[in-house]
Parts: C-alpha cells; sequence; structure tokens
C-alpha cells in the first residue's frame, strides 16, 4: 500500500529508508503509525478505538436532567448533539445533558416536527414521521454532582 522511496520526505519513511530486507514488516508498522498519528493528532478521532480495519467512534452517555437537577433519563450517543437529537426525538425542549463521568452539562434548546415520510421509506414506517431539530445553547460546569 505504502512504497517506501528515497523522496519521500516523512520522518517514518526516513528512518527506514536504508532497511530493505524487512520490508513487508516496515511496510505494516508504518501504516499502522500513520494510523495512530492520524487518530491522535485530529481531535474529531480523539475518542476512537480500532475495531477491526475501521475507525469507529466510542459511545458515551448523557444524562438528562429536570429544572430541579434531577437526572430522568439517559441517552447514549458519540457527541451530545447526537444524545440531544434523541431527547427532541421524545418530545423534551429544554435539553440539559450531563456527560457522565464528568462536571459538563450540555445546554440544547430542541423541537420535533412531524413530516411526511421519505420516498425510499420501507413499508412499516407510518405517512407521518417526527423530525427532531436541535440548537446549543452553552456549556456549564458544575460545582458537584
Amino acid at each position: 500500500m505504502f512504497g517506501l522511496d528515497k523522496s519521500s520526505q516523512h520522518p517514518f519513511f526516513m528512518k527506514i529508508e536504508c532497511i530493505w530486507l524487512a520490508r513487508p514488516v516496515i511496510i505494516l508498522i508504518v501504516e499502522n503509525l500513520i494510523l495512530y498519528h492520524i487518530a491522535s493528532s485530529r481531535s474529531c478521532l480523539v475518542n476512537h478505538i480500532r475495531e477491526g480495519e475501521t475507525i469507529m467512534a466510542e459511545k458515551r452517555n448523557f444524562a438528562l436532567r429536570d429544572a430541579e437537577g434531577d437526572e430522568t433519563h439517559v441517552f447514549a450517543g458519540t457527541a451530545p448533539r447526537q444524545a440531544a437529537l434523541k431527547a427532541a426525538t421524545r418530545g423534551f425542549t429544554d435539553i440539559r445533558l450531563r456527560e457522565k463521568g464528568t462536571k459538563k452539562v450540555h445546554i440544547f434548546r430542541g423541537e420535533r416536527k412531524q413530516v411526511q415520510r421519505p420516498k425510499k421509506a420501507p413499508a412499516w414506517m407510518p405517512q407521518k414521521i417526527w423530525r427532531p431539530s436541535v440548537r446549543k445553547i452553552c456549556i456549564e460546569k458544575l460545582e458537584e454532582i
């Protein structure tokens, strides 16, 4: 997949360009180092794990807080917005999600509208479906949970 030519200026290639006997092994090592470098340097891939040949995001749990601070529901998602969309689908409008294990509360304003189902929808889907939308307001940090 990756060729080792002497014109390449990437540090991974420069360190191993003189070792030609173990070329297939070196190529695999370089591929894994590049994948690790990509996953660790991009902020959107920080919480990702490698599963087989694909990079998949970790699921996080977000607790829905009511006005008194009681956590009534838990929504899972890779990002706070995904969990907020799930909450909006169920009819919540004032959405305050605390990420489990942290003191951060993500605050969203949500709504849902009933729309026609897509044209290529399966037969079991009803004619009208709920379409959620959310808008992030801010992030609060709690003193204590």
